[in-house]
């Protein structure tokens, strides 16, 4: 392992559980605090009480690139989440209002109805009004690798790059699959290093990890990141 690498703030430490409650999203947040991850990823719903409980970090402005030298935890929410099939206006509202509450990153499922359809402009449009709507906001773009051969993971790729996303994420952890790390490396070598890859979904131990970093994920959604962190230490 490559001892400069700092597998705690690669990790979006995750729950997205339906059956979560605030005593679990506030557990989240403790291990988060102790761990040093990069953010908690929750639902919309949890938003306020995990940037209540992540106050007592260090505070830094929302910024469009992750500030890796902020202290403070951030928090990820998810929108039009798991599916992707809700009405675009309504994932743009729903961002507008996760931002309010506090959100640093927005993870948003893309219409995968439309990528397998190849309506690749309803596709773009659909991020760039997000993106548009949420300015100061890390956009990681939910592409549901599962469900799509490779030339669409590379299409929706490009999209979501052209649109203006910081980040291309491979699953939503409730599809049939997760990630894989061969569409990590074929989304790199797509969009030639020119946005972040958040792999997610079955990353469970260290060397999961290490195996889609090296493929090219830049982070790490993940719900094990107490049980990785113990491997590492």
């Amino acid at each position: 392992m490559n001892k400069d690498l700092d597998i705690a703030k690669l990790i979006d430490h995750t729950l997205l559980s339906p059956d979560a409650t605030e005593a679990d999203i506030k557990k989240l947040c403790d291990e988060a605090k102790k761990y040093g991850f990069f953010s908690v990823c929750v639902h919309p719903s949890f938003i306020k009480t995990a940037r209540e409980m992540l106050s007592g970090t260090e505070v830094h402005p929302v910024r469009k690139q992750p500030d890796l030298s902020s202290n403070r935890v951030k928090v990820t929410t998810v929108i039009g989440f798991p599916l992707g099939m809700t009405l675009s206006r309504v994932k743009i509202y729903e961002a507008m209002e996760a931002v309010i509450l506090g959100a640093d990153e927005l993870d948003m499922v893309i219409n995968t109805g439309n990528a397998c359809a190849g309506k690749w402009d309803a596709v773009r449009k659909e991020i760039s009004d997000l993106v548009t709507a949420t300015p100061d906001t890390v956009h990681k773009i939910i592409i549901e690798t599962c469900y799509l051969r490779d030339e669409d993971i590379i299409k929706a790729s490009i999209a979501a790059m052209e649109a203006g996303a910081e980040f291309i994420k491979t699953s939503s952890g409730f599809a049939p699959a997760g990630a894989v790390v061969g569409d990590v490396g074929m989304i790199k070598q797509a969009t030639k290093g020119k946005i972040g890859i958040k792999a997610a979904g079955g990353i469970k131990t260290l060397s999961n990890v290490l195996s889609f970093v090296e493929a090219g994920a830049t982070r790490i959604g993940t719900s094990s990141g107490t049980s990785i962190m113990k491997e590492v230490r």
